[in-house]
């Protein structure tokens, strides 16, 4: 069965969101932990779909950096989407608590991709 007009013009406009994060020195298990626990709910509350978490294997990167991937519906979508998360009192809260002692990250970066005509699909 062909993919609708309406499903191949949505796939078009997707995008994939690569971002990297590299802790402060010591923080990344306090970093992961804020993903485990808080992030990633919020993420799905403001329409961002997790694709992957990847941590490096081997230093110096195993001790500070957190890389991951997410899909939003258009770039247009992933700017509001971001808006809302970071207006997001609960996200606000939890940024506070989580940083009490100092900020988790030193540095964040984000490149937005569009799959391949020859990728498979996520």
């Amino acid at each position: 069965m062909a993919a609708s007009k309406s499903a191949v013009a949505n796939d078009a406009a997707t995008v994939y969101e690569l971002r990297v994060y590299r802790a402060v020195p010591g923080k990344l298990p306090d970093l992961l932990r804020r993903f485990r626990e808080h992030t990633i709910k919020l993420f799905s509350k403001h329409r961002m779909k997790s694709i992957a978490y990847w941590t490096p294997i081997d230093e110096p990167e195993s001790s500070n950096t957190l890389i991951y991937i997410l899909r939003h519906p258009s770039r247009e979508a992933a700017t509001a989407n971001w808006k809302a998360f970071a207006d997001d009192p609960e996200w606000q809260r939890v940024k506070k608590e989580s940083e009490a002692d100092g900020k988790l990250t030193e540095k964040v970066e984000s490149t937005f991709l569009a799959l391949t005509d020859f990728s498979p699909r996520l």
